[in-house]
């Protein structure tokens, strides 16, 4: 594996330690500062806030990393990140919260960059097996960050905000000091008009076979809103958890999500095909959602997680799919258009399913785990619409 391969992986591994630091002590913090027990509905609204900033500016700085490069932007969001951490770490408000909130979402839209990034430097065929590890790492982040947040959140609730500010500035110098450019840069002038962050859904409107794979990565990316959302709160609701057992849970996630990412996508890929992976992976979601929804002791949870990983065994190929449908010099403004969509289904998402857990928290916690389901057999046509004749889309 080439240098800059290692260093993108662990650049998003270090991404995902900070982000699931912060999952367990989130509704602590919140009963903290609302003096309140019931903070579905902030968490959601803080959720939809994160993304709305995503959805804003992923566009923006993946057309920025066309023009510019990628790694000046990548730096500038990494930085942005470890400072916003601090900020976040001593809020003593909600509304200063919700400001660093907004923070974290603008710098978070680095995904887009770092895929685009993935792509200049991966041949068509090493794509899957590509993108399979990038999910990998980021799996292997959450092995790492919500137990560690866990832990760190029970000494001190705000620790892990500071502990995710030191993961994203050793993030930001891992690649000041190693990371390459991989895209020559636009040699014209910046029009910016061009970051107007709906433009590059006009551009996807006038691209013939474009709509139908945002459709399927929004539809897809509104189902798992539903973990980060309620996930703490079920496992309190439920079981009891502390912060240690809720981070464990994510970590023994984490673990199966790593392991699947690693060795399973490009075997999935050649014997279902690259759309049957994808309803492969729905197929084993749904039935892990269905089990975990009736489970009544919590180490049922960790033994229903393999089940749970294997969901994501199509991810990857859905991902190679999309790369497919543009040139390399529009995967940057494609790769955020995508991340846009993703961020739009995680602005409508937690509020849905915030407000679904507050309808159903005291007589049935895990019936909103039957409501993700739904929305799995609601997505399944749009799914089979966005992947419908990949070879013509290939061609």
């Amino acid at each position: 594996m080439n240098k800059p391969l290692i260093v993108i992986f662990t650049t998003i591994a270090l991404d995902a330690v900070g982000i699931g630091l912060i999952f367990p002590i989130l509704p602590s913090l919140l009963k903290e500062i609302t003096h309140s027990g019931n903070v579905a509905i902030y968490i959601g609204t803080l959720t939809a806030l994160y993304a709305v900033m995503q959805f804003v500016f992923a566009p923006v700085l993946g057309t920025l990393s066309d023009r510019i490069g990628r790694r000046p932007v990548m730096l500038l969001s990494l930085g942005g990140a470890a400072v916003n951490y601090v900020f976040l770490a001593f809020s003593p408000s909600l509304a200063l919260l919700f400001v660093g909130r907004a923070i974290a979402g603008m710098t978070s839209a680095n995904i887009s960059v770092a895929t685009a990034y993935l792509t200049d430097i991966s041949a068509p065929d090493k794509r899957a097996r590509h993108f399979g590890l990038l999910n990998a790492m980021f799996g292997i982040g959450f092995i790492i960050g919500p137990v560690l947040g866990g832990m760190l959140g029970d000494y001190w609730v705000r620790l892990p905000f500071i502990a995710a500010a030191v993961l994203n500035g050793a993030n930001f110098l891992l690649a000041l000091l190693v990371l390459p450019e991989s895209h020559q840069p636009e040699r014209k002038k910046l029009n910016f008009s061009a970051l107007n962050p709906l433009l590059p859904f006009r551009w996807v409107c006038s691209m013939k076979g474009l709509m139908p794979v945002v459709l399927t990565f929004f539809i897809l990316s509104a189902t798992g809103e539903a973990y980060g959302i309620c996930w703490a709160l079920w496992g309190f609701d439920a079981f009891g958890w502390n912060g240690f057992w809720i981070g464990l849970s994510l970590g023994a996630f984490g673990l199966c999500q790593a392991l699947v990412q690693v060795f399973l996508p490009g075997p999935a890929a050649r014997l279902f095909g690259e759309r049957g992976a994808v309803f492969v992976g729905i197929s084993c979601a749904c039935i892990a959602l269905v089990s975990i929804a009736f489970v009544r002791e919590s180490w049922m949870v960790f033994a229903i997680m393999p089940l749970f990983a294997l969901g994501g065994i199509g991810t990857p190929a859905l991902q190679a799919l999309a790369t497919r449908q543009v040139d390399a010099q529009s995967q940057g403004q494609f790769q955020g258009v995508l991340a846009s969509a993703v961020s739009l289904a995680s602005i409508i998402a937690p509020l849905f399913f915030s407000a679904f857990y507050f309808a159903v928290q005291k007589q049935w916690p895990g019936a909103i785990w039957l409501s993700v389901v739904a929305v799995y057999l609601i997505a399944i046509p749009l799914v089979m619409l966005g992947t419908r004749r990949p070879t013509e889309a290939t061609a």
